[in-house]
């Protein structure tokens, strides 16, 4: 991303010989992965750039270039990408910054670079589909349909610049810290590249929260010196166990970041020193055939839990179920001689690999190809049906892609993979758009649930549907997947709109005195004719009050009544029966307090119309024992 405000150059300080030196990590980096024709283009863009940024400079006061190489270096060294990326990460600014156009770079460097170039090129335009932050977001993600090097090329970028956002001023800093933790750094963990994840993310935190992020790191560094010798033993033991067993592995503690637990403390609501885990242990083995690794995870597990005794129900099996990003790992819980639950990692050498580098950790044409298949069929959908200026846009992209995932299971072993606090409606959905649209209730583990129960990583869950259900707007604050949402929001969209608004405070239904107002922006509100709020608008706005016909539909209106009586056998179960049986009414609640043989009993229900209502309360008033009967407004 390109910082605005560039500085001309006015100091004669030489830095040619800086610049060479900073280039020649990048052309030394790529010498051996490339032929002399495309070591040759490499050299060529950076000459291009340095010509284009000659007379600019950044907020530091050092020549823009350093800008660009860093980025070529971030690519080449970090993220071990191909020659055309990191071409296009030399060039990434130079059609924003000086007079080259996409049409010259495709003529002098290809059209791989120039597609690059343009992508990670914000587009000027007098009017914006969206804003111009969405607008960009948009433009790379659309990138995915094709290619995904664009998006990396643009985390390269956006990388360097976290690096070096002390230069800028606070509102800048909040600007693109705010969307580096919001887009970018999601963004990379979709994409499995690990370590630029956990970067940005802290990055963002540092210059968002300064002194949060300072008191963090300084109480995690307490926290390591404090543990450092108990540690020691513990990792120590786990080696001898493992060399005794024949294994040869790496064992070492891994201190969470303090993005990881600012995050965690905000989940749960603890403290520093009451935050579980800030530390896992972890231990990497090394095993040539892939096939066998499972079968050494597991012999790990075995040796320490013949010595450790181990948390019950404290394993993730990340092998076996791998994450959507694509992360494995063997997690299990050990209790160390200290008297602590230690968090262990049981990986291979190539599982902390393809942690780092994700999609790029197998750089085949399929592998690549599955990666983009992931994007693109939401991608376009999320894209197609963008509305609301962007909120939907960006609303859905964040449900599809940029949540932590969970995976559960069909009664018949098929795994679903969903974000996490998902529900089962996301499920229901999930399986079939038929089974998410008539869900009315769920068996999980077994157990009866409401269809919005959030769900957890290995849940079994049974969905039963009905064909009278139907999505309701309540659904929309029980669902977060995408495919969840976009259904239920386009079935509500069918639905006809009510000729009339209820006025919120006086309740109004079908077959009561009622009254409507006219609204500043047209809308009829239909009010009783005692309610307050109507009579003080009467005598305010009397040309706005107008006659209307409130009659009754499908519509089912809340109501609860107070039933106060006598109390005795069966009393409830006639007063089911005058509401449900008689009328075939759906009750919401019963809630009882007896004293004295004197019970009032509360009753929630929902009706068509005001008369129903009087109906039920008139069939319950003539029952025995029946004192009164009211509705509670």
């Amino acid at each position: 991303m390109k910082e605005k405000g560039l500085i001309p150059t006015t100091d004669i300080t030489d830095y040619s010989r800086e610049i060479e030196r900073r280039a020649r990590v990048v052309f030394d980096t790529m010498r051996p992965r490339v032929s002399d024709e495309d070591y040759q283009r490499l050299v060529d863009s950076f000459e291009v750039a340095r010509e284009a940024h000659s007379a600019q400079k950044r907020k530091t006061g050092e020549p823009y270039i350093f800008h660009p190489i860093a980025v070529a270096t971030i690519a080449a060294k970090e993220l071990n990408l191909d020659i055309d990326s990191v071409i296009a990460a030399f060039l990434h600014d130079v059609v924003e910054d000086s007079n080259w156009t996409i049409e010259q770079l495709q003529k002098r460097f290809g059209n791989d670079v120039a597609f690059l170039v343009r992508v990670v090129t914000k587009q000027k335009k007098e009017k914006y589909e969206m804003s111009k932050q969405l607008d960009n977001f948009k433009q790379m993600l659309n990138s995915v349909q094709y290619d995904i090097r664009a998006l990396l090329v643009k985390l390269a970028d956006r990388l360097h610049n976290m690096r070096t956002l002390s230069s800028m001023q606070p509102d800048k800093q909040m600007k693109i810290a705010g969307e580096t933790d919001y887009f970018y750094a999601p963004l990379a963990t979709r994409l499995g590249l690990y370590n630029v994840k956990t970067e940005l993310e802290n990055l963002s935190l540092r210059f968002r929260c300064p002194h949060e992020y300072s008191e963090l790191a300084a109480r995690i560094e307490a926290d390591k010196k404090a543990n450092a010798s108990r540690l020691k033993v513990f990792t120590d033991e786990i080696s001898n166990i493992l060399r005794r067993g024949g294994i040869k592995a790496r064992v070492y503690v891994d201190y969470r970041q303090p993005y990881s637990l600012w995050r965690k403390m905000h989940k749960y609501g603890d403290d520093f020193d009451h935050l579980k885990y800030r530390h896992f242990v972890e231990i990497v083995f090394k095993e040539e055939d892939r096939k066998l690794e499972k079968d050494m995870a597991l012999k790990i597990y075995s040796l320490l839990t013949d010595r450790f005794k181990e948390k019950p129900g404290g394993i993730s099996n990340y092998i076996d179920s791998p994450k959507e990003n694509g992360y494995q790992s063997f997690h299990l819980k050990l209790l160390a001689d200290f008297g602590r639950w230690q968090e262990v990692h049981i990986s291979s050498e190539r599982m902390v690999t393809n942690s780092q580098f994700g999609c790029l950790s197998d750089r085949s044409e399929g592998n690549i190809r599955r990666w983009i298949n992931k994007f693109r069929e939401n991608l376009r959908e999320i894209s197609k049906n963008a509305q609301d200026g962007g909120a939907t846009f960006i609303e859905n992209v964040v449900a599809s892609f940029y949540n932590d995932d969970i995976m559960v299971f069909t009664p018949q072993g098929k795994p679903i993979v969903l974000p996490q606090k998902s529900t089962v409606l996301d499920f229901a959905y999930e399986v079939h758009s038929k089974l998410g649209a008539q869900a009315k209730y769920a068996r999980i583990n077994g157990r009866l649930a409401s269809i919005k129960t959030p769900l957890h990583r290995g849940d079994i869950i049974e969905v039963f549907s009905d064909p009278n259900s139907h999505p309701v707007p309540e659904w929309l604050d029980s669902t977060v997947s995408y495919k969840a949402r976009k259904a239920i929001r386009s079935y509500l969209a069918k639905i006809p709109k009510p000729k009339y608004d209820r006025c919120p405070i006086c309740k109004p239904m079908p077959d009561e005195e009622v009254i409507g107002f006219k609204n500043t922006d047209g809308r009829i509100m239909v009010h009783k004719r005692d309610c307050p709020e109507v009579i003080k608008m009467s005598s305010q706005l009397g040309d706005n009050i107008v006659s209307v016909d409130f009659e009754a539909n499908d519509t089912l209106y809340p109501v609860e009544i107070e039933v106060v009586c006598v109390d005795r056998p069966h009393m409830v179960i006639d007063l089911v029966d005058s509401i449900s049986n008689t009328l075939n009414l759906s009750i919401g609640s019963i809630n009882t307090k007896t004293e004295d043989s004197i019970a009032t009993i509360l009753i929630t229900f929902a009706v068509h119309s005001y008369g129903e209502l009087r109906t039920v309360m008139e069939q319950i008033s003539k029952l025995p024992d029946i004192d009164s009967v009211r509705e509670i407004f």
